[in-house]
């Protein structure tokens, strides 16, 4: 599934997104309840911010943290690589990993893969991811293909294990401290390696190099 029509508004850059007398982020060590994390704080409403692309910056990437959050991440992420059938939840896993290592093109193309196999979180995270640059013909486009999708009876779903996090609780919490703050979410170095060394696909025209899934990705990230 492709896009929307080319927007007629040229891109907005992306910038830190602090906002006036907001508190520093927390630090990240430790797990959820350890030094530098005050859940306090992170369950406090933020500031709006001064512009829509900001603003739907900061709530793509509050998404990208609900969507590696999800209980159901990591086998996800499995069946995508190990499931005969398209998987949409797996990509959409992976799209939330690619965009947290600053792999905007490849994260576009796997929420893509995700929304054309019915999801409708990944239309709604590009409808975001448009809208944060500046592209709103385009995000008004997934925006309408999120609600259709969301409408519709949702098809049989695989019965899930309970797994371990695809991601340590400090990260987690390290994520959602960062989304608080208005700082662009990022992976820590060492889990975004493993994500730069995913398996690449042949150059797209459109994407560039699209990082593929690769069969040991969830316990590379456990790692």
């Amino acid at each position: 599934m492709t896009a929307g029509p080319d927007s007629l508004h040229p891109p907005a850059t992306r910038e830190p997104r602090p906002r006036p007398g907001g508190p520093h982020r927390a630090g990240g060590q430790g797990g959820p309840d350890g030094p530098g994390v005050s859940w306090d704080r992170l369950l406090t409403a933020p500031r709006p911010f001064p512009s829509e692309h900001l603003q739907a910056a900061h709530e793509l990437d509050l998404a990208t943290s609900l969507v590696l959050a999800m209980p159901t991440a990591a086998p996800s992420l499995d069946l995508l690589v190990n499931d005969e059938r398209i998987h949409p939840e797996g990509a959409l896993v992976l799209g939330a990993l690619l965009h947290a290592a600053r792999h905007r093109e490849g994260a576009q193309f796997w929420w893509q893969f995700a929304a054309g196999g019915g999801s409708y979180t990944a239309a709604s995270c590009l409808s975001l991811l448009h809208r944060s640059l500046g592209e709103f013909l385009d995000a008004e486009v997934w925006r309408r293909q999120a609600e259709a999708l969301a409408a519709r009876p949702r098809p049989p779903q695989h019965v899930l294990g309970v797994r371990d996090t695809l991601l340590p609780a400090g990260v987690l919490a390290e994520i959602l401290a960062l989304c608080h703050d208005g700082l662009d979410v990022k992976l820590p170095p060492r889990l975004a390696a493993v994500i730069h060394q995913l398996p690449v696909d042949c150059d797209d025209l459109e994407y560039g190099e699209l990082p593929q899934v690769s069969s040991t990705l969830v316990r590379d990230l456990a790692r």
